[in-house]
Formats: structure tokens, sequence, C-alpha cells
């Protein structure tokens, strides 16, 4: 059975393909979450019990900081991990999901807390039985909270994450500002995958808008290999040339 997928059309106007995960995939990361913050909301107890010396009782007082610790670790694990994990936890990590916004992108703090707000709803009556039946039925796989923060939970692309490693190590080296530094990368990265007076267009559009003072005459001078050298200059890739990672070629053609 082939896996649901959706495209969407990245910051260089180039389209990407998005493998969408299915009730399988969800149900297997939120097992792994369950039980990780099960063990944490148990560990604090034990440690309020036996080190602590707290009771339990809910009558005492000794259970505010007992019971209600232990539910805020069981209730917040999962907005706190993600807006820290940047879209994951230790479930999703394993199983190799992440949650990205419908372009693509990295989901913001209201998205997120959004998403988990809704997490009341996708969980009724019981063992999240609406959100696994919305995951059946709509057209992307997603649950109530999806729908309402605008978010895709897609199985995480292993070059899509060496690209996001490499454009962290690139970021501190630039002068560029990160939306810049973003497109100029995404253009880099798929440089051979563009026909070649497409990626000559958006290099020259790029440097229009990145470099500062730029004669546009100069700029249609320059052939692709020029334009590419450009670009890596732009970013200051040089340095990391040195370093032992050669930057991508142009075609010859």
């Amino acid at each position: 059975m082939m896996e649901d997928q959706v495209r969407v059309q990245g910051a260089t106007g180039v389209d990407l393909t998005l493998t969408v995960a299915g009730p399988g995939n969800r149900s297997y990361a939120f097992i792994i979450d369950w039980h990780v913050r099960a063990l944490l909301a148990a560990a604090w107890l034990l440690l309020a019990t036996m080190v602590f010396q707290l009771g339990l009782n809910v009558k005492t007082h000794d259970a505010l900081l007992s019971l209600l610790p232990a539910f805020g670790i069981y209730f917040l694990y999962h907005p706190v991990i993600e807006i820290a994990l940047r879209g994951q936890t230790p479930g999703k990590r394993i199983a190799g999901l992440r949650i990205v916004t419908r372009q693509g992108g990295t989901p913001s703090i209201g998205a997120l807390l959004i998403r988990n707000l809704f997490r009341l709803i996708d969980s009724l009556p019981a063992f999240y039985g609406v959100g696994l039946v919305s995951c059946f039925v709509t057209t992307n796989r997603v649950r109530i909270g999806d729908m309402a923060a605008g978010t895709l939970l897609v199985v995480e692309d292993s070059g899509a994450s060496k690209s996001l490693q490499r454009f962290s190590a690139l970021a501190g080296a630039s002068h560029l500002s990160l939306d810049g530094m973003e497109l100029v990368d995404q253009l880099l990265e798929r440089w051979q995958a563009l026909e070649s007076s497409k990626r000559i267009a958006i290099a020259r559009s790029l440097l229009e808008r990145l470099e500062p003072g730029v004669v546009a005459g100069e700029l249609a001078s320059l052939n692709e290999l020029q334009l590419q050298a450009r670009l890596l200059q732009l970013v200051q890739l040089g340095e990391a040339a040195k370093g032992g990672r050669a930057p991508p070629a142009a075609d010859s053609a």
C-alpha cells in the first residue's frame, strides 16, 4: 500500500513532496510518548514520596506538591517538548515523524499550542477516537488539531534533515538574514534538480534582492557557473569547502 503524499511549493519555487504519516505511524509514535510521559510522571511521584516524604492523599497539602507536578508533566509533555524540539517528541523522532506547516516549514509556537489544545477534542470519547477517525477520512490524514493549527505530520526526509543541519551551521557565518540564508541554501541544494534557465533566473532574482547596490546589467552578463559562485560566496561557503565540504557543481551544459 502506497503512502499518502502531498506536494507543497518551497521558497525557491521548487515543488517539494512530503510523505504524510498515516494512523499507524501516528499511533506508534503516540504509544512511545505515552510511556515516556507516564514514566516521567511516575518518577516524580516516586521522588516525592521517597525523598521528599510527601503524601499522595488528596486531602493533605502534600498532594499539591506531589500530584499536581505529576499531572503537569503528563499533560504538558507534548506542547513543551514539541516546541523545544521544533515539531518532534521522542516518540515522533523514533518513528521518523515531524510536525510541519502546510508549506513544509517549521510550525510556530502558536500553531503547536493550538494543535495540542485540540487534543481535548481529538481524544474523545476515549483512546483518541475522534482523532483516529479524522486521520482515516481526511485527505492528508490529519486530526482536528492539525486542521485548526494548519499543520501536517509527515515522515521525516533524511535529506531535508541534513540540509537543515547544514543551514544551521552556516547561519552563524553569514551576514544574511535567516530568511535570505534559507532561500540561498535551498537554491544551492536543489541546483542540479532545476532546469538551467530556471536556476539562472532564480539566482539572478535572489542576488538582486540580497546584494545591496548590485547592478542588474552586471548579473545579466554572468553565466550559471559565475552565478553559483556568487551565491556560494554570499553565504561564505568557501570556508566550509576548505574544511572538506565541496560545493555542488553546476552542469557543464
